[in-house]
């Protein structure tokens, strides 16, 4: 007797895609909440459960997900005190917005607004102007900061309203056009170690009755990248940047507010072909594709003319058991970069965008060697990659 056959796997579909929380609980809508609290014309105050504080500061921590803090009570005991709501502050979950990368994370923290409004969609994502890949976390080839990205910053909003901006961070990234067009706005304070930055900016909370300040660290998200999450130098990492929110914590002057939050989570994902499919390996996945942007986890897929239909449906046959596979307009309409993609982002996005759901990637072995031998990898809307921590000090 015959065994019945099991039906086929069906591919994701694009509306089963967990949407990030545009509008309410996403990174792009905290600054625009601090600064309404402060009075500062053009925001809105759009996390609703946040208290007003006249001295606000946010304290970004690269690659650090709401899962792997939780996953590390140990190691972050401050920081997990936070999320149970001790020591007079709370915690809760914000999602990044997509893709759960730096650069358009960044973007949407400083602007105040989603990915399909600031227009730096992705890693790596096609100019229109010149028809080559842009990678716009080194910016590299270089556009026109303020073509690229045109709307003020919370910063700049803030300073116009006498509001004292300021930004401490590494040195190296005083003068960078991510900068520029996420960050720009009051002062850009560099230092060195994590602890001169957590002593000045609490210096800036302190030096003025209304204070927006934000400071940043990073090695978080490149040993994650280099080594793992929960290896032992990413443990160190976590345990370190633990000490560092506890000193700061510890420096708020009266009436302010410390919000930690972080810019994606992260995921590892393993060395073989089962979860690493190589692009650069794969003729059936390069068949009418002119640029592959975007990376590992959420692909930008630029077809040649008149094969858009074709590399869509390619994608969808090949890993759309695993990735959630989708035409630029489809993307659009789910809403993946937020409820308005304009008009000049709409060319730097995808004929195909690929978001992975399973522990897999598209890596590039030949043409992005050193981004296919990360271990640590993000990008996509799981909720080890999509949610980051909002947690609160006040003194």
């Amino acid at each position: 007797m015959a065994l019945p056959a099991w039906p086929e796997p069906e591919p994701l579909t694009v509306a089963s895609a967990p949407l990030p929380e545009y509008g309410g609980g996403s990174l792009a809508d905290l600054l625009p909440t601090l600064a309404a609290g402060m009075g500062v014309p053009g925001t809105s105050a759009a996390i609703a459960e946040l208290t007003p504080a006249d001295r606000n500061c946010v304290f970004l921590i690269d690659g650090l997900g709401w899962e792997q803090l939780r996953a590390h009570p140990y190691e972050a005991p401050y920081l997990n005190g936070l999320l149970a709501s001790s020591r007079g502050g709370t915690g809760r979950p914000l999602t990044t917005g997509f893709p759960a990368t730096t650069a358009t994370s960044l973007a949407s923290v400083g602007t105040g607004l989603p990915p399909g409004a600031h227009g730096l969609p992705g890693y790596t994502v096609r100019n229109p102007a010149t028809g080559a890949l842009m990678n716009q976390l080194r910016w590299q080839p270089y556009s026109d900061p303020k073509a690229w990205q045109p709307h003020p910053t919370i910063f700049q909003l803030a300073e116009r309203a006498g509001v004292r901006a300021a930004q401490v961070s590494a040195p190296a990234f005083a003068n960078t056009p991510l900068t520029k067009v996420a960050l720009s706005g009051g002062t850009f304070l560099g230092r060195l170690t994590g602890e001169e930055r957590m002593d000045l900016a609490a210096e800036q909370l302190a030096a003025a009755d209304r204070s927006l300040v934000y400071t940043y660290y990073s090695e978080v998200d490149g040993a994650g990248h280099r080594h793992g999450v929960d290896s032992d130098t990413w443990r160190g990492q976590l345990m370190h940047v633990d000490r560092l929110v506890q000193r700061l914590a510890e420096q708020l002057p009266p009436r302010a507010a410390l919000y930690v939050t972080a810019d994606h989570g992260m995921i590892d994902v393993p060395f073989d072909d089962e979860h690493r499919i190589d692009f650069d390996a794969d003729w059936e996945l390069r068949a009418g594709v002119a640029l592959l942007g975007g990376e590992g986890r959420a692909r930008h897929v630029y077809a040649v003319p008149g094969a858009a239909g074709d590399v869509l449906a390619c994608w969808r046959e090949v890993i759309g058991e695993q990735f959630w596979v989708a035409s630029r307009d489809e993307a659009i309409e789910a809403g993946w970069f937020g409820p308005q993609v304009e008009d000049r982002v709409y060319d730097r996005l995808g004929d195909v965008i690929a978001a992975a759901r399973d522990d897999v990637l598209v890596i590039a072995s030949e043409r992005e060697p050193k981004e296919s031998a990360m271990v640590g990898n993000h990008g996509s809307m799981t909720p080890a990659e999509q949610l980051v921590p909002l947690l609160e000090v006040r003194s």
